[in-house]
């Protein structure tokens, strides 16, 4: 998926969601929304390893790109995870250079990263290895998470690392590594969100979001703070929020 890996890079904008769901009908009703990728949470999900690998099927036949947001930056978690095919992955808590370091090691063969050989579904089981080896560095899409104030303290030395195609705040890890998690609105947590977005305005990286609430102005408002591409909502909150807010609006014209 070249492609899109080109456009997170440029800073095009792209939308996708988040799966949390770990059954097959959820994607395919995704796929026909017209989303642009999707993220399968491993992280905080009950979602399994094989359920994800079931997903990605499900999703890339429909011409759907998939990354998998690994629970944490582990070489097996995320070999595993590409080994199956998904399109790339999107690893937690980049909090320095050291974890950017171990997350290119973990997701790309040599001489870029370290990753462990082996035949899968990636590998075309064995068929397309040359193919999948010679392209991975151009089409495997890398996205790192800043979700740590030491994060935001180490902010230029990780983005020295070119192999990363983006990254995404993580505003609740963010606000709760500095004592007040949720806490969006208090002037530090802000300051250290700012002071986020200026190194990567000043470096010419791509900085993506995920806005949360399936609410299309508040993630066009945040869009115009110069985010790149944007997760929006997830699949339990499409479903929560559209039965919800159906059901109200028809019992308060019922009466």
């Amino acid at each position: 998926m070249r492609e899109l890996k080109e456009k997170f890079r440029r800073g095009e904008k792209t939308f996708g969601t988040w799966i949390t769901i770990g059954h097959p009908v959820v994607v395919e009703l995704l796929c026909q929304a017209g989303f642009d990728w999707f993220v399968i949470d491993l992280e905080h999900t009950t979602i399994s390893l094989e359920t994800a690998h079931n997903l990605c099927n499900v999703a890339q036949n429909q011409g759907i790109p998939v990354m998998i947001r690994v629970a944490k930056n582990d070489e097996v978690l995320i070999k595993r995870c590409l080994d199956m095919g998904a399109n790339g992955v999107v690893v937690p808590n980049i909090k320095n250079a050291q974890d950017a370091q171990d997350a290119i090691n973990h997701t790309f063969y040599p001489p870029l990263g370290k990753r462990g050989v082996g035949l899968f579904r990636a590998q075309g089981y064995g068929e397309s290895f040359d193919s999948y080896r010679d392209n991975l560095q151009q089409e495997c899409i890398l996205i790192g998470q800043i979700e740590h104030i030491e994060a935001s303290e180490n902010i230029h030395s990780i983005l020295d690392f070119d192999a990363f195609d983006g990254f995404i705040i993580g505003p609740y890890d963010l606000s709760g590594s500095m004592g007040y998690p949720g806490q969006f609105d208090r002037e530090d947590v802000g300051e250290a969100i700012s002071k986020i977005h200026a190194a990567f305005k000043e470096r010419g990286k791509t900085l993506g979001m995920h806005s949360v609430p399936p609410d299309p102005q508040r993630l066009l408002k945040e869009l115009d703070q110069g985010f790149g591409f944007a997760a929006y909502s997830t699949d339990f909150y499409f479903l929560r929020h559209t039965a919800k807010t159906h059901l109200e609006q028809i019992r308060k014209e019922s009466k």
